[in-house]
């Protein structure tokens, strides 16, 4: 019994010593370990850092949906709506061809003034005008009723009187509703015809930078928050040129001895990364008084935080030049010719300009030249929006 068990005994200590790691096996795990330890120490510091995304802003005509087909529609509701307020007979582009034409007027009197005119306001001043004409029409009209006579015939001084009561005759109050209507539904169409893969990348931009800060940024009056069905939930605030008209009016009076590099723009994007701070500070005051924190201080912009911000847009003087000129990373837009986007066709000297452009030639020089600058601020280019939130990536790990 007693040398039984010192046989088990003796056995149990040879199981032991087999499982046990010899001291030579011991080392090389050391080894093994600590080479991996220093690999990964130098893996971490060749790493390049992934930079953080704060704000992300886009243009949005030609960028996210096409422009023409929108503004068609929009002048076709113009009809719709002169009809309905007793002025028919009009066609969908006749607003477009007026609003040239009293632009045009009044270059030639304030060449400045012409060129700051906002979109809105040339509209309205083409509606205004579609209204007067028709008045001015049915008062000679029953002028020349009333006289017996016809309307060639009637004097000088009758026509410019007639004129003088046509333009007092326009109700501000029915102006204002035609163009309601026309920028209604110029939103409604922007809806229908928004680009592909566009909602798909915003949910996957949101998916990825839960924190991130949405907004648009506009020459125009085109506003993603009246895009209900489409665009709205992943918007957090817009921005239009048309917000800050000293700083518009200054940039277009400007335009011919602008030297294209972008900071001519500073003013809206300034304002926009003003709002993301604004924005933010909100945001990290709820969190810091859930938290029982003391809140910090709100700093201008440009020293806000260190995260990233990336522009998107098919304008290379506008969107490009513009924004990059205040920090922005940049994103273009330039989509096959099939998609409807005609901004990368536009700025050829050849080429005959949209419809519902009212670029001025001049204009259009100035913006080429700004164009060509602009170019080598370009940090991604892409042809189709499903491809934005790889763009994005990219640039976030400083690979373009």
């Amino acid at each position: 019994m007693k040398t039984t068990l010192i046989t088990l005994v003796a056995l149990f200590s040879i199981s032991a010593q087999a499982f046990a790691p010899s001291s030579s096996t011991a080392t090389k795990t050391s080894v093994l370990y600590a080479d991996t330890q220093e690999a990964t120490k130098e893996a971490t510091v060749s790493r390049p850092k992934v930079q953080q995304l704060g704000l992300l802003t886009f243009d949005l005509d030609d960028t996210l949906y096409p422009i023409a087909p929108c503004v068609e529609a929009a002048n076709n509701a113009f009809v719709k709506a002169m009809e309905k307020f007793g002025f028919p007979g009009l066609s969908a582009f006749d607003i477009v061809e007026t609003g040239k034409q009293v632009r045009e007027e009044i270059a030639k009197t304030d060449p400045q003034k012409a060129a700051a005119l906002t979109h809105t306001e040339i509209r309205e001043l083409a509606i205004r005008r579609e209204m007067q004409k028709i008045i001015l029409e049915r008062k000679l009209k029953s002028t020349a009723e009333d006289w017996a006579t016809q309307v060639s015939s009637l004097s000088s001084v009758v026509r410019k009187h007639a004129e003088n009561w046509a333009n007092t005759a326009v109700s501000e109050s029915v102006v204002q509703s035609v163009y309601t209507a026309w920028e209604m539904e110029r939103h409604h169409a922007a809806e229908r015809y928004i680009f592909p893969h566009v909602i798909e990348s915003l949910k996957k931009i949101k998916e990825d930078h839960p924190n991130v800060v949405i907004g648009a940024i506009t020459d125009g009056r085109a506003n993603p928050l009246l895009m209900t069905f489409t665009l709205a939930p992943y918007f957090d605030f817009c921005m239009s040129w048309e917000d800050d008209q000293g700083g518009r009016q200054q940039f277009f009076k400007e335009l011919d001895s602008v030297d294209g590099k972008g900071e001519e723009l500073s003013w809206i994007y300034d304002a926009a990364r003003h709002k993301y701070a604004n924005l933010k500070h909100a945001q990290d005051s709820i969190n810091s008084a859930q938290k029982n924190e003391k809140i910090k201080p709100l700093t201008w912009p440009a020293t806000y935080d260190d995260l990233a911000w990336i522009h998107v847009g098919d304008d290379l003087a506008f969107d490009v030049g513009g924004s990059s000129a205040c920090g922005a990373k940049t994103v273009l837009v330039t989509l096959p010719k099939s998609s409807g986007q005609e901004a990368p066709y536009r700025f050829d000297t050849s080429v005959k300009q949209p419809k519902w452009s009212t670029t001025t030639a001049k204009e259009l020089e100035t913006r080429i030249r700004m164009n060509e600058l602009a170019r080598p601020q370009v940090n991604v280019e892409i042809n189709t929006l499903e491809r934005l939130p790889i763009a994005i990536d990219e640039i976030l790990r400083g690979e373009a």
